[in-house]
């Protein structure tokens, strides 16, 4: 009786002062959680300075540390960035900052985060010029429909609202990468070839609907490997990364125009020197680990994750939309962020979406995680059954390496962040395959 008793006062505060405490206090306990998730992985990249056993005979210690080196820099950058987001962000609500930035512009401009290792300060600015531009085309019109439904629709406008967003999400997804990613990258058809005969062969034998198989020139912005599908229904195309591919790796051409000779398959007739370089540096995978990559994607279509994780996905937004609608008509959700004697729908939306869903976007951003790492264990079996178990095993540990992925991991830090397994226990699942 006393403990309910010494919450009284509390529950004669305004309400909307109740809200808004609870937003900077939710707010700053999943910022302090973070950081001491961040903290945990950190002493993982201080403390482990040697390759770890199972990796001892394929990863070098030269990559190892490099890689070590990269993850402490980005932690250290992510921490202070982290915080000067937190204390801005704070400092924003208690001053007031949204009503204040509302009544001046009118408008709200994107966020930019920190980006990929582009080439130059020019190919940077050229792409940040037609990101901005293309957001800008395809935000606008998309937001003032959305309002405009909102507007209208009356009692059961989150239904039209919500299948306002699908209908454009499945055109985005559409018309992607045919009109969109090709104005900010190359894509090539793969040349007639063997690798592309096996691909073809591997997509048939799986009755995947295979049109086309592209290469796009990802080298220019980053050093990443990645390789992804896309299409509806009997029209699915591949898309395979140069960074990907041993034959396409500008790295590679580099490493053999600074030694004056390509090095030979065996080995023989090489200098220590040309064999440390190709050790160290050689980027992308062979066919065979490049088709093993294909098998575990294609792994994730066959088992029907795509089709899994859109109704999740349209689920999960409709269910959103629902509870705006419910909570839109609250005046003490926008008094408590200083909307006194207006209630504008894009700060509801802003409002609803960003402060009030928070608790329940972090449950279910983790679940989502828990259940991106169980498709990513199944694709990896997927492609043990098509006897790429070998072939992925090797494919991994290079990628890893391209992208400089630090292979030793808190087990809470990536239970909490990781929508892929840690590298180790991937290769171990892998492993298990290969002894069997």
């Amino acid at each position: 009786m006393g403990m309910w008793a010494a919450l009284d006062p509390m529950w004669e505060i305004p309400a909307e002062k109740r809200i808004f405490g609870a937003v900077l206090l939710f707010s700053w306990t999943v910022y302090l959680w973070e950081t001491f998730l961040a903290q945990r992985q950190r002493r993982i990249y201080k403390t482990t300075t040697h390759v770890p056993l199972e990796l001892g005979q394929i990863m070098d210690s030269e990559t190892f540390e490099k890689s070590r080196l990269y993850q402490l820099d980005k932690s250290t950058f992510s921490f202070w960035s982290g915080l000067y987001s937190e204390i801005e962000g704070t400092l924003i609500l208690l001053f007031g900052g949204i009503p204040y930035l509302w009544r001046l512009s009118g408008r709200f401009c994107g966020y930019a985060g920190f980006g990929p290792e582009y080439e130059t300060l020019g190919f940077f600015i050229k792409d940040a010029i037609k990101k901005f531009i293309v957001t800008q085309c395809i935000l606008l019109p998309v937001s003032s429909l959305l309002l405009y439904i909102i507007k209208i629709g009356g009692d059961y406008f989150f239904i039209y609202a919500w299948l306002f967003t699908l209908v454009v999400s499945l055109v985005l997804v559409t018309i992607y990468a045919d009109y969109i990613a090709p104005l900010f990258d190359k894509f090539t058809p793969l040349p007639e070839g063997k690798l592309k005969q096996e691909i073809e062969v591997m997509a048939k034998s799986i009755d995947f609907p295979l049109t086309k198989v592209y290469v796009v020139e990802g080298s220019k912005r980053s050093s990443h490997s990645n390789a992804y599908f896309y299409g509806f229904f009997k029209n699915k195309r591949i898309v395979l990364f140069d960074t990907l591919l041993e034959e396409y790796s500008i790295l590679n051409k580099d490493i053999q125009e600074e030694s004056g000779m390509e090095p030979r398959n065996d080995g023989e007739g090489d200098t220590e020197e040309i064999k440390a370089k190709v050790k160290n540096k050689k980027q992308g995978c062979k066919n065979e680990e490049v088709l093993a990559v294909l098998g575990h994607e294609l792994g994730h279509w066959k088992l029907g994750h795509t089709v899994k994780n859109i109704v999740i996905s349209q689920m999960n937004s409709f269910l959103c939309f629902f509870l705006f609608a419910v909570l839109i008509g609250r005046k003490e959700l926008f008094a408590a962020f200083g909307f006194f004697d207006s209630q504008p729908t894009l700060i509801g939306l802003l409002i609803i979406f960003q402060f009030i869903f928070s608790p329940y976007n972090e449950v279910l951003s983790f679940c989502l995680t828990v259940l991106s790492r169980r498709f990513e264990f199944q694709a990896d079996a997927f492609a043990k059954k098509l006897g790429k178990a070998k072939d992925l095993y090797s494919a991994l540990i290079k990628l890893n390496k391209d992208n400089l992925g630090f292979p030793v991991s808190d087990w809470l830090f990536s239970m909490w962040h990781y929508s892929h397994p840690p590298l180790l226990e991937r290769l171990q699942a892998l492993k298990n395959s290969k002894q069997d």
